[in-house]
């Protein structure tokens, strides 16, 4: 009986350190849970929240908020900050990835030249040693003649 309440209650603590903060909710005890967020950037960020309101976005942050870039936004993100229940997704994020998907289609698709001129070669040889004339068992085994 007490391993299941043990367990139930490392369940809730567990559960609650990895709840979401919503930086438009959020106290500043709140905003200093998350990791790498100290007094400084919290009070920047509770000052800027006063003073133009609730943040629309992630963009949002990013611009009214000094000291708050996308290498910080990620890492806030990833430690359980959201705007308006979001996380951080980089603008650019999905493009470069579908980009990077792209190019592997398209490299595979390409032929490989190389192996492709490698097999050409292999063929060729092939072929030419089946053209070759191959010596008989008669012209082998005949004695040299004589001057």
């Amino acid at each position: 009986m007490i391993r299941k309440l043990f367990a139930a209650l490392l369940a809730l603590v567990a559960s609650a350190a990895l709840a979401a903060v919503d930086i438009n909710k959020a106290t500043q005890a709140d905003l200093e849970s998350i990791k790498g967020i100290g007094p400084v950037i919290s009070t920047k960020i509770l000052d800027e929240r006063k003073k133009g309101g609730p943040f629309k976005d992630w963009n949002d942050v990013l611009t009214r908020v000094k000291g708050v870039g996308e290498g910080n936004a990620s890492k806030f993100s990833a430690d359980g900050l959201t705007v308006n229940d979001k996380a951080y997704h980089p603008a650019g994020a999905s493009t470069a990835k579908d980009a990077k998907v792209t190019a592997k289609a398209e490299a595979d698709a390409k032929p490989d030249k190389k192996a492709e001129n490698k097999a050409d070669a292999k063929v060729e040889k092939m072929s030419s040693a089946a053209s070759a004339p191959v010596p008989t068992k008669a012209a082998a085994s005949a004695p040299a003649a004589k001057k």
